[in-house]
């Protein structure tokens, strides 16, 4: 049967309409989105509650905020410098963290549909929806302490390998895009397709070094930002060599639909990573782009008396924050939808391709009419459950860190400061994300034994 639940389930309800409206849904299709689903509403309510001037709304609430209006007879007791802001952002990814680093452990060795955990992964979501809402709940009572900096640190590594997840999907992306348009070209109007791979290949191209020059003029000083020089001569060689690399005759021989469509593709996303990375830099010298909110750890009042201070509002998003958003977005979408068709992808990522069947229409549906979420995994599971609820959990902790800019909470809480291991976090994913698609490029000629097809 479906794995639909009452209406009144939201998680249930959107698996009903998915697996109703198409005849091929299957059961790891609609768990994965239903998943992904959780992951966006927290997502969500993270940017709602970290939207400027939302604590100044709330404390119109009578008897709600401390500090705020309020109600004879009624005391006011939430912290509402708590449930808004960086602080809720921390607390609302960690609860996601935790719950999906819970079905991580609860899904290890999971083979088939026939273990009875199986029913827990494609099933129950008004119980695992009320699960996060009480998760959530419980973290917002965890005191400041050492909470926010210790969460930050685990924000960073997290990210950290969520970049390289999010590389390899969008490599991943890149050559189904590539291949398909070559397979078009071969079959039919090979003028038309070839003319427009090359159109999207010297777009790519064009908008990379268009970033190579403007990172130039605006992050980098004649005689400071010696860092930024750095970062971005490195990456535009690096994204020359792996371009050379894919177009190589032996590199093609092994991999005939490998190609500059890729190369170009990693290289805007190489370049937008180096962009992320400069903008977290805290000299304001180097890093035009630094927030507002943002002060440095070191700053000393002038003598005398300290002036008064104009009421500001906090400013948390910046264009890489929003374009960081953006491809998060693109990339959980394709992490629930699709399994690769590439062997090593597969690999990388713990999915299985060419195991999703192909159901007629009409064979799906039940005696009452409805379309209902076929199980193709009686004989084998398509993805890894625990892997990909181990991907959640980083992907809770890049969101986490990109809707606060990668900015770091000072001792005493009171203002944001950007740091340079952020800088290095970035940048350090970065290269390790190239060396992997470079790796997957000359992997079939150093193991010319093992089958990379």
């Amino acid at each position: 049967g479906g794995i639909c639940l009452a209406a009144s389930c939201l998680c249930g309800s959107a698996s009903c309409i998915l697996s109703s409206c198409c005849p091929t849904t299957t059961n790891s299709t609609v768990s994965r989105l239903a998943f992904s689903f959780l992951l966006l509403l927290g997502t969500l309510v993270s940017i709602i509650m970290i939207l400027p001037g939302m604590e100044e709304h709330l404390k119109k609430i009578p008897g709600f905020c401390l500090g705020g209006t309020s109600i004879p007879g009624i005391e006011n007791t939430v912290n509402c410098d708590i449930i808004v802001g960086y602080k809720s952002v921390y607390r609302i990814c960690f609860a996601m963290t935790c719950f999906f680093f819970l079905f991580v452990l609860l899904m290890i060795l999971v083979r088939s549909s026939k273990d009875p955990r199986a029913a827990v992964q494609n099933g129950f979501w008004f119980f695992k929806l009320l699960l996060l809402i009480g998760i959530t709940v419980g973290a917002f009572f965890i005191p400041d302490g050492i909470f926010n900096t210790v969460w930050y640190y685990f924000g960073m590594v997290g990210s950290f390998f969520f970049i390289t997840i999010q590389l390899i999907l969008l490599v991943d992306f890149a050559h189904s895009w590539n291949q398909s348009w070559v397979d078009k070209a071969e079959n039919g109007n090979s003028k038309f397709w070839l003319g427009a791979l090359l159109t999207i290949t010297l777009i790519f191209y064009a908008l990379a070094f268009t970033c190579v020059v403007l990172f130039y003029v605006f992050y980098t000083q004649p005689d400071d930002c010696t860092e930024h020089k750095v970062f971005i001569s490195l990456n535009f060689i690096f994204c020359v060599i792996v371009s050379i690399v894919a177009i190589l005759p032996k590199v093609q021989e092994a991999n005939r639909y490998s190609g500059l469509l890729q190369a170009s593709f990693i290289s805007l996303y190489t370049m937008y990573i180096t962009w992320s990375a400069m903008s977290n830099n805290p000299n304001r010298q180097c890093n035009p782009s630094l927030l507002g909110l943002v002060q440095p750890a070191d700053a000393t009042p002038a003598p005398g008396p300290a002036p008064t201070k104009a009421p500001t509002t906090t400013q948390w998003w910046d264009a890489q924050g929003i374009v960081g958003l953006i491809i998060f977005l693109f990339c959980t979408l394709l992490a629930s939808i699709r399994t690769s068709n590439n062997a090593q992808v597969n690999k990388l990522l713990q999915t299985e391709g060419g195991q999703e069947p192909i159901v007629e229409y009409g064979t799906a549906g039940g005696e009452d009419g409805v379309r209902r979420a076929v199980d193709n995994e009686e004989e084998g599971v398509t993805y890894n459950y625990s892997f990909f609820h181990f991907s959640l959990c980083l992907a809770s902790l890049y969101i986490m860190m990109t809707l606060t800019n990668w900015y770091h909470p000072d001792t005493d809480y009171q203002v944001m400061q950007s740091t340079m291991p952020a800088v290095w976090t970035k940048m350090a994913s970065s290269w390790f994300a190239l060396g992997i698609y470079l790796w997957t490029l000359v992997a079939p000629l150093v193991c010319s034994g093992r089958d990379f097809s």
